[in-house]
């Protein structure tokens, strides 16, 4: 059973929620403050919205780059650096965060009667934990 292999592995298992717009839901802290977060295998970064800075004590710096993606392109992004980052039982340190505006994401997400979210889990931290989906069941599972 794939449970159990993994868990041996030394592997955490996540709970997911799927919303009715076909997004997995997880909640997540940051710097000690729990959130609301998308998953997104497809973005390269993992990122919070602007007005979530000041909640999850955010050291913030001006970015030169420009995020794209969800139908928006070219938007200003800030960039903190040095948090920690925690999901069921699994947490990294010194985890960099891209912040922009979630509004687009959020405004779709609400159409479809679900709830905003604070942030979307990307590429990044997937890699970092060596991420594996159980699509079927619903659940993450990350190596610390």
């Amino acid at each position: 059973m794939l449970q159990e292999f993994l868990l041996n592995q030394g592997y955490t298992k996540i709970k997911l929620h799927l919303t009715k717009t076909n997004h997995f839901e997880i909640i997540a802290k940051i710097n000690g403050v729990k959130g609301l977060f998308i998953l997104d295998t497809g973005a390269s970064n993992s990122c919070v919205d602007f007005d979530t800075a000041t909640m999850f004590k955010l050291n913030v710096k001006e970015s030169d780059v420009k995020a794209a993606g969800a139908g928006a392109a070219d938007m200003k992004t800030q960039v903190s650096n040095q948090n920690n980052f925690k999901i069921g039982k699994w947490k990294k340190n010194k985890i960099v965060l891209v912040l922009f505006s979630l509004t687009h994401v959020n405004t779709a997400l609400t159409a479809h009667n679900s709830k905003p979210v604070d942030g979307i889990i990307g590429a990044d931290i997937l890699k970092k934990g060596k991420a594996i989906i159980d699509y079927e069941k619903k659940y993450l599972y990350l190596k610390q």
